[in-house]
């Protein structure tokens, strides 16, 4: 078939058998041009640095396309899972790369044996600002992570060995995280990102937008674990974070929706924290530490609805005060 014969077959198509053009563009952007700017192989998987259209400031603001990629040694793609990812969204005057390093992201991901990639996007460059570029438009979270398979996928096959994945994989489970300042970002996820997050982890980062969290929890509130919307979040004692995550409690009890809170962490069990569809817990910790210290997000992710095919010990002890174990 010749071009022009192509273009009029493609234009007469009707638009629900023709591939998304998002992913369409991601896969023809991938296969265009190196994207990759950085890679390290260790122990706990590959991480990529990447050169992305769909970053939150690429072509504009801050000029940064980076977003890292993180896939863990013990990943396995499943056709039927899709590729589940987990994306960080950080807090203000930092970047990327040093909130992965300071929250020790990967080692949590890796701890939880969770088959997920994890995803951190760049967000404003060492400033004290919450914008966040493309993912502030309708689609940009979808848009953003059917790049970073395709891309990934592309740059990496080789590089990934048993963790790699097909370009024109699926999303599967998607998870957001934020701290601080990643709050404005993680809510124009849920609001217009094209995309239907399952969970949600703040780490003392409810400085605003609390009705964006509530309205997303009551829109799936009642639902089978495996439909529902779940959010967690950490507040630090005597600031803006407490006072938004009690209204916000508040308002999600009137609304009938099943709330744990703990007041001092280690009180909640793990069947709580995996059972209930919002949780909150005040920490004890300084605003910069919450996310790592006592392994704040790592239980999170057992506590998920994200896939694992590793067995973990982590589970047998449901009942009772979890144990708060402090990363080294």
């Amino acid at each position: 078939m010749d071009r022009r014969s192509f273009l009029a077959t493609l234009a007469a198509a009707p638009l629900a058998v023709l591939v998304s053009s998002a992913l369409f563009s991601a896969v023809a952007r991938a296969q265009s041009a190196t994207r990759l700017k950085s890679v390290l192989r260790d122990p706990r998987g590959t991480t990529l640095w990447l050169s992305l259209d769909h970053a939150p400031f690429a072509g504009g603001g801050y000029r940064d396309d980076t977003v890292i990629v993180f896939v863990p040694a013990h990943y396995r793609f499943e056709p039927e899972e899709g590729v589940a990812t987990l994306v960080h969204m950080h807090g203000h005057s930092t970047t990327a790369e040093r909130a992965m390093e300071a929250h020790q992201l990967r080692e949590q991901v890796v701890d939880s044996k969770q088959n997920a990639v994890l995803v951190v996007p760049q967000l404003a460059v060492m400033a004290a600002d919450s914008s966040c570029g493309h993912l502030e438009t309708p689609g940009g979270l979808v848009n953003l992570l059917q790049e970073v398979v395709a891309t990934t996928a592309h740059e990496a096959h080789a590089t990934l060995g048993d963790t790699a994945f097909p370009y024109n994989a699926n999303l599967g489970t998607v998870c957001i995280s934020a701290h601080s300042g990643g709050y404005h970002a993680a809510a124009c996820s849920l609001r217009t990102g094209g995309i239907d997050v399952r969970e949600t982890y703040l780490f003392d980062a409810l400085y605003a937008e609390a009705d964006t969290f509530r309205d997303w929890v009551t829109a799936r509130h009642g639902e089978s674990p495996h439909r529902r919307h779940k959010l967690v979040s950490f507040f630090t004692e005597g600031g803006t974070t407490e006072a938004n995550d009690h209204m916000l409690r508040t308002q999600l009890e009137k609304a009938g929706v099943l709330c744990q809170e703990e007041l001092q962490e280690g009180e909640m069990s793990r069947h709580e924290l995996s059972h209930a569809e919002a949780v909150f817990v005040r920490s004890g910790l300084w605003h910069s530490q919450v996310t790592w210290e006592t392994n704040a997000l790592r239980d999170c992710l057992f506590a998920s609805v994200l896939p694992r095919h590793v067995a973990s010990s982590w589970f047998a002890r449901k009942s009772g005060a979890r144990p708060i174990e402090r990363r080294r």
